[in-house]
């Protein structure tokens, strides 16, 4: 028996099962990562006492580059699976539902981004000295980076912050992980969206009966 050849629709499908497994693990870490920024150190008193800066307490990690993204991955996933072996399976129905899902993980993967980006540049929430930043009010909870410009290039001012121990570090490495996932959703949404309009296009062309 002479296996049937490669067709776009094909293509479609085979796409479909790396994009989807891969915006999977993708999403799952998307929804650790911002998880682990509300128990800085791995403490939950901040949180229960409302001591997290409000971008961490967004938790854009769990429905922007988490949630959304999940929902999209699962059924691309579950799509390319299913139709491995199938001659006709609603190729363009599915191809169509692919790439709506796929805008809306680039819309959520986007936001997820631009809270990442915007908590690392403000710099954590923490208990410090308000006077030596030229201010009378001794140890306060606030935003010591808020207005600094280089304060991720000089680890020296890290020490600023008291409490929690270790904020800073913590703020910046799941903010920057946060940071890569999501421009990496994007990259994986935006080329399934385009996939998606190729199975639309292409739809049930593979699978056609040879003629004798």
């Amino acid at each position: 028996m002479i296996s049937s050849p490669w067709t776009p629709a094909a293509g479609w499908r085979t796409c479909s099962r790396i994009v989807g497994p891969c915006m999977l693990v993708l999403g799952t870490l998307s929804v650790a990562a911002s998880i682990l920024l509300l128990f800085p150190g791995g403490a939950s008193k901040y949180l229960v006492e409302g001591r997290i800066s409000k971008h961490a307490k967004a938790v854009p990690g769990v429905w922007g580059g988490g949630i959304i993204v999940l929902l999209a991955a699962t059924h691309i996933t579950a799509v390319g699976w299913r139709c491995a072996g199938c001659s006709d399976c609603g190729t363009r129905r599915n191809a169509f539902i692919s790439a709506v899902l796929s805008k809306l993980a680039l819309l959520g993967a986007a936001a997820c981004f631009i809270f990442s980006g915007v908590g690392l540049t403000n710099g954590p929430l923490c208990f410090y000295n308000a006077s030596e930043h030229g201010h009378r009010h001794g140890t306060v909870w606030g935003y010591p980076f808020l207005d600094a410009e280089n304060y991720l290039y000089d680890r020296r001012t890290w020490s600023t912050c008291l409490e929690p121990e270790g904020i800073v570090a913590w703020n910046v490495v799941f903010f920057s992980l946060l940071l890569l996932i999501s421009a990496a959703e994007m990259v994986l949404a935006s080329f399934q969206i385009l996939n998606g309009c190729l199975g639309c296009l292409c739809g049930f062309c593979d699978g056609k009966k040879s003629p004798p």
